[in-house]
């Protein structure tokens, strides 16, 4: 019994310290103003991304060749940045190009550095449609989408390792894991969507048509096969969802 009780204080005891370190790390959006826990300061965001870019860029076949390609990309991120409250944020955007002509693929690291692959491009019929995209990535940074998963991990890391020495037993152990990994899969899927909404902004602002960002999810759908995923084990919403979420967004600006 007393070990009991002693596997039970020490379980309390790493929830606690988890739950209130996870809400020690509030910070205040300097773009958005919103209250996030997030792991990085904005500083640190921009040196990560930096940092990191190089290495993400080799896991895709390095930068695509053409100067001229790599130009136009670079010219309409930045009038996307420039038109919107972006252009005096502390984050640093730059647009890159990858060389990988087989991976349907767009992303961001914090702090601004985003990257779209040539076989996306080559997919892309509008300037608009890629304005699409790098909008969206461009919301991805700006709301401190990486920053917030790396403090949610670890809120729910330490709350796996309570239960798992509070437990004494693996498979309760495995349990919690199984439910922190879905949960996490959820804020994946709201980033996603709440992306979509600052990229349609974005792309409005910058006078892009944000219905072209339809034609992004017809795209994408035809990529993935056309066949309806499952969305409560994948971190992504469907396309035909997104689409939904989409019309909404552009129904709030009147178009």
């Amino acid at each position: 019994m007393n070990n009991l009780k002693f596997r039970l204080l020490i379980m309390v005891g790493f929830v606690l310290f988890s739950v209130v370190s996870y809400y020690m790390k509030t910070q205040v959006n300097p773009v958005t103003g919103e209250k996030q826990r997030v792991d990085l300061s904005p500083e640190q965001e921009v040196a990560m991304g930096l940092q990191s870019a190089p290495q993400m860029a080799a896991e895709f076949g390095g930068l695509y060749p053409d100067d001229r390609v790599q130009l136009k990309v670079r010219a309409l991120g930045q009038k996307l940045v420039n038109s919107s409250e972006l252009a005096n944020s502390p984050y640093q955007f730059n647009f890159h190009v990858l060389a990988d002509e087989q991976t349907i693929n767009a992303f961001a690291l914090p702090g601004g550095q985003i990257f779209i692959t040539m076989a996306l491009l080559k997919k892309l019929k509008t300037e608009d449609q890629v304005a699409g995209v790098l909008g969206h990535e461009m919301g991805h940074v700006i709301n401190r989408h990486s920053s917030e998963q790396m403090a949610q991990s670890g809120l729910m890391n330490g709350i796996i390792q309570g239960v798992a020495m509070g437990s004494g037993s693996m498979s309760t152990a495995q349990i919690a894991g199984y439910l922190g990994n879905f949960l996490n899969m959820k804020y994946g899927r709201d980033d996603e969507l709440e992306s979509d909404a600052y990229g349609i902004r974005y792309m409005h602002k910058a006078g892009y048509d944000p219905h072209e960002m339809l034609k992004v999810m017809d795209i994408l759908a035809e990529a993935s096969g056309g066949s309806e995923r499952d969305e409560f084990s994948s971190t992504h919403p469907s396309p035909e969802n997104r689409a939904v979420k989409i019309k909404e967004e552009i129904a709030k600006l009147g178009l």
